[in-house]
């Protein structure tokens, strides 16, 4: 249903439009539902409707708006589409024209804009994230906490790459070495993780040491030699559509003729070059997730896909499992400040919104090279 917004002029119009859109999702403003909006500064207004996504996230950094359950709020805003109700804001088309024009996921740029959200504190992390650390999609099949969610991922992702004893694994993202360390103690592999994030490779390194575990600070376009299985687990996120094609090319002269490979990454339903302002802005500098037809363009002739597996709605609770994780412990936390502590509260339930109304998905792909023999993959859950 289109519903037509009222059109009032001078300084009052921001908020009548504002209302207008509140009205179409289904929000009250100071209403009884845990989704209801409570503003607390008549300028959240005039800077919504200036800056679309951008300004909502800002806005509420600012505190100038709460709300009980602000997911689920942003559920309402998103089912009701209410950003196509509002002209795109500068910073959007700006971004838009960059990411068309420029590679910002260059060597240089993609190691400051990983250090910008991996290194901003392991404390933070070791307190968000389960015992492992592992900073993607938990999977969700017959568990019920996070260390196992975590866990039951990294043992699904073992047993799609057919991992053998003696084996060596390139793990491309290795974050803080929690899939090196649990592929090298169960699954007997050696492994080489690489990551831009000199705090992931130090914590990995620790983690790793003793076992057959090798930690690099690298960017994917800095390795060589040659690897039976390939790995990156919230990577192709990072990667840029400039460089999907040149990462599975890079990936191909790595792997062996009959080599599997493997990605984890969230998934858009929509293939954009840009990402959300905010997301931007404040979380991912440069972050895209790739969607179908950017996976098709870039491993098209060279690579056979042998199964897709989406669990998106595993991420929601995954999120909301690092929510309350932060909530929790931020008395250990104080240090990063409010603004900090309402960003990340932000992109945490922003982000759970998005897989709970299934923009947003998490696949993981199989992959083998296309044009040479190998044997008939078995696909598991």
């Amino acid at each position: 249903m289109t519903t037509t917004l009222r059109r009032t002029t001078g300084k009052n119009r921001a908020k009548e439009l504002v209302l207008d859109l509140l009205d179409v999702a289904g929000i009250e403003l100071d209403g009884p539902e845990p989704s209801d909006l409570r503003v607390h500064d008549e300028r959240f207004y005039a800077q919504v409707v200036r800056d679309r996504e951008l300004g909502l996230g800002e806005t509420y950094q600012q505190g100038w708006w709460s709300a009980e359950r602000v997911d689920e709020l942003l559920v309402k805003v998103l089912e009701a589409d209410l950003r196509t109700r509002i002209r795109p804001s500068r910073q959007y088309v700006a971004a838009a024209v960059r990411a068309r024009l420029f590679n910002r996921q260059t060597i240089r740029r993609a190691a400051s804009n990983a250090s910008a959200h991996y290194d901003i504190g392991n404390d933070l992390y070791e307190r968000m994230l389960d015992k492992r650390m592992i900073y993607s999609c938990g999977y969700w099949h017959g568990v019920d906490d996070l260390d196992s969610a975590q866990e039951a991922k990294l043992e699904l992702i073992c047993r799609k790459l057919h991992l053998e004893p003696g084996m060596h694994l390139l793990d491309i993202g290795c974050g803080w070495g929690g899939l090196a360390q649990y592929a090298a103690e169960n699954h007997g592999v050696r492994v080489t993780g690489i990551s831009p994030a000199i705090e992931q490779v130090k914590e990995a390194a620790r983690r790793c040491a003793g076992l057959d575990v090798e930690i690099k600070q690298l960017d994917f376009r800095q390795v060589t030699g040659t690897y039976d299985r390939i790995v990156s687990v919230g990577m192709l996120e990072h990667v840029g559509r400039k460089n999907y094609r040149p990462f599975f090319d890079a990936n191909r002269e790595l792997l062996v003729d009959d080599g599997i490979m493997l990605h984890h990454t969230i998934g858009s339903n929509m293939t954009k070059d840009y990402t959300d302002p905010w997301f931007d802005k404040y979380i991912f500098p440069a972050g895209v997730v790739p969607s179908m037809e950017h996976l098709g363009r870039a491993s098209r002739h060279d690579w056979v896909v042998e199964d897709v597996h989406n669990f998106g709605p595993d991420y929601d609770r995954t999120l909301m499992a690092w929510y309350d994780n932060v909530e929790a412990a931020w008395d250990d936390l104080a240090s990063y400040g409010e603004h900090f502590r309402r960003t990340w509260r932000y992109y945490l339930l922003a982000s759970a919104a998005s897989f709970r109304v299934r923009g947003l998905q998490l696949w993981q792909v199989v992959f083998t090279k296309s044009l040479r023999r190998s044997p008939v993959y078995q696909a598991v859950r």
